[in-house]
């Protein structure tokens, strides 16, 4: 592809140096966009190009990347979705998000495929983008503002029609768990991306595009497009979605055992009913979605406090029963204050699991116990602006547990906490959390559906190459076209439609096993980051918390229930095969070169064993 005319993507590439205020053009080859697709393709191989290898993350010298993919703001079924990528401060890995937000369609029309920034600011600034142009503004009156006011206060200066990535005074004062927030309540970034553009003291991005990507076949693409959209709002699902979205899965996890509950203690909540989708249906006051989205999954409530808040299943989970609140509308306090904040709601639910339980023990003073919605309030606020214990609990769960000295209730992989579903007695979902590229992360393979009608207990080499199938589709393909997974996870859409799209927009057609070998391509190289950034690899960075080995559930349907770990190690140890890695879990030279990956086989060959 290199050379040729390429359509959908623009070829070009903003490459941003704040300490310099310098701002050039990058028009890189289009074997690139070939081999990486786009979003997180493309953010992690310009990691792999350009980091320099044991980068501090809060350093100038780390690189934060905005990016999007060929299918990306195009008219289609939930494609308003943008990429935030960098190395992590919470995990010293690869990390990276994805965000549904107007800055996506602005940085499309704009005619940037991706905004790669390094270095840093010395006073807060704004990055504004407007077509070919890019500059930066004063952000000294925004610095210090909740990203609600800061949102507010920038569409008053430069216009309603923009898109914005915006940061809360989490990511000001470097919490490691701090993400990027667009439109009051979109976030993305769980691995601290928020925290990467507060070391650089860039307080938001500002897009506005006017123009439009130029299709292979526009006339193809409309008519796949509406045949997508057709699909999505015939399918028998789409009503209920409409009606509960994601929220429907709290109902569906208290009758699977799987609702996070004290900590993960347990999988099922005595008070349920009061947090879950029927509940939220009745209270209901606005739906609200991403751009070019024909099934939106923001349903928004009055929390205790009469402000309106977007709910989904992770952070109603994760800041209800994982905290023993029982009630939705306070609950959605702590969902409202993450994003005014600019936190991630998974793994602030997280910490303050952990430090509730640690208090419980007394190995923490913390002066809030379970269901203490006023304390715990406070107790996120302190997380926020680092204050008191919240100073240590704003570095996330693995290194608090390591501070108090009790690592094995620690709920995380890798450094990044859990998302909602407990793994006692879901071996598949337990290797989709360890083995995830960014640490534990229900995006990637979400197989517990999948696991649950097919057998919790079992440890199978058919569960494995689920696991790889769904993370190959879900988080190789998706997060590098970049388009929302939903119409095909929840609504069954057919996966051929987005190739279908994908040709007529750039020409390019992939059958299946070219999405398996872009999504292994990606995921070979993420591994590979990881390898590079901490020096080598083992397999104990690819298991899941020892609370799920160690203690098993006490209540409901699934009583007794726990991870078997020597089964858990065989099934991990299949994954490596699946994939062409080494027993230790790193790629294998033979594997990387067959992926186009020869630049990364001197590490492995180091480091494979």
């Amino acid at each position: 592809m290199s050379g040729e005319k390429l359509f959908s993507w623009s070829k070009r590439i903003l490459w941003v140096d704040l300490g310099r205020r310098e701002f050039r053009e990058w028009r890189y080859p289009g074997e690139m966009a070939r081999m990486f697709i786009g979003g997180r393709g493309f953010a992690a191989k310009i990691l792999w190009d350009y980091l320099k290898p044991g980068t501090d993350p809060l350093s100038p010298d780390n690189l934060f990347i905005v990016a999007v993919g060929p299918l990306t703001a195009l008219p289609g079924p939930s494609t308003g979705k943008v990429i935030v990528a960098a190395k992590s401060p919470l995990t010293g890995g690869y990390g990276d998000g994805n965000i549904g937000s107007w800055a996506s369609v602005h940085l499309r029309a704009a005619g940037w495929d991706a905004v790669v920034v390094q270095g840093a600011l010395d006073k807060p600034g704004v990055l504004v983008i407007e077509d070919d142009k890019a500059r930066i503004d004063s952000a000294e009156d925004l610095w210090g503002l909740d990203s609600f006011t800061a949102y507010d206060k920038l569409l008053e200066k430069y216009g309603k029609n923009i898109g914005t990535l915006i940061i809360g005074p989490a990511g000001e004062r470097l919490v490691k768990f701090a993400t990027v927030v667009a439109q009051k309540g979109r976030s993305g970034g769980r691995p601290g991306m928020g925290a990467v553009m507060g070391s650089k003291k860039l307080k938001a991005i500002v897009v506005k595009g006017t123009k439009k990507p130029e299709l292979f076949d526009p006339e193809e693409y409309a008519r796949f497009a509406r045949e997508a959209l057709r699909d999505v709002k015939n399918s028998p699902n789409y009503g209920f979605w409409m009606r509960q979205g994601t929220m429907m899965t709290v109902e569906w996890a208290q009758g699977a055992s799987v609702l996070p509950t004290m900590n993960f203690r347990e999988g099922v909540f005595e008070d349920y009913e009061k947090i879950g989708g029927m509940y939220m249906e009745k209270i209901r006051v606005a739906l609200r979605s991403c751009p070019y989205c024909a099934m939106s999954c923001g349903h928004v409530i009055r929390d205790s406090e009469g402000q309106e808040v977007e709910l989904d299943y992770e952070n109603v989970a994760m800041l209800g029963s994982n905290l023993g609140i029982g009630r939705l509308e306070d609950v959605a306090i702590l969902n409202r204050l993450a994003d005014y904040y600019g936190m991630d709601t998974i793994s602030l639910g997280n910490v303050l699991g952990y430090a509730l339980e640690a208090g419980e023990r007394g190995k923490l003073e913390i002066g809030a116990g379970w269901g203490e919605v006023a304390k715990i309030i406070k107790l996120a606020e302190d997380i926020a602006y680092r204050r008191g214990v919240g100073d240590l609990l704003a570095e996330g769960v693995k290194r608090v547990s390591e501070k108090v000295g009790e690592t094995w209730y620690a709920m995380h992989v890798k450094g990044l906490e859990i998302s909602a579903y407990d793994c006692h007695a879901a071996p598949g979902m337990a290797l989709a959390y360890a083995t995830s590229p960014i640490g534990a992360h229900h995006k990637d393979s979400w197989v517990i559906s999948w696991e649950v009608q097919h057998g919790r207990l079992e440890y199978s080499r058919e569960k494995v190459r689920k696991v790889i199938e769904l993370q190959r589709i879900r988080g190789g393909f998706f997060e590098s076209a970049v388009t929302c997974r939903f119409p095909w996870v929840e609504l069954g859409i057919d996966f051929n439609h987005y190739l279908r799209m994908l040709k007529a927009a750039t020409g390019l057609s992939m059958t299946m096993d070219d999405v398996v070998t872009l999504a292994d391509r990606i995921y070979a190289l993420i591994r590979m980051i990881w390898v590079r950034e901490l020096g080598g690899w083992s397999i104990e960075m690819d298991m899941p918390p020892e609370r799920w080995f160690k203690e098993p559930l006490t209540k409901g349907p699934l009583k007794g229930a726990k991870l078997d770990k020597d089964k858990f190690l065989e099934m991990l140890r299949m994954y490596y095969e699946e994939r062409g890695w080494a027993p230790n879990g790193v790629p294998r030279p033979e594997t990387l070169k067959r992926l186009g990956l020869e630049d990364a086989v001197p590490l492995a060959e180091k480091h494979a064993k």
